[in-house]
């Protein structure tokens, strides 16, 4: 099942909608800014249906 949350960029702060599938428990992936194009590192976990926490990383 794919959940929709909100997340901000950490480099601009531009709020964003994020689908992650909840059926992966433990995720980590990278996706870009839809504003200024900078890669992230999102980290997720879940259970199916759920999104228990999410994190967003500057790549440092």
């Amino acid at each position: 099942m794919e959940i929709s949350e909100t997340i901000l960029c950490p480099y601009c702060g531009q709020r964003m909608e994020l689908v992650v599938d909840t059926s992966v428990s433990s995720q980590r992936f990278t996706t870009d800014c839809e504003v200024c194009c900078r890669p992230f590192e999102v980290v997720a976990d879940c259970e199916p249906g759920e999104i228990l926490g999410i994190d967003v990383l500057s790549g440092g």
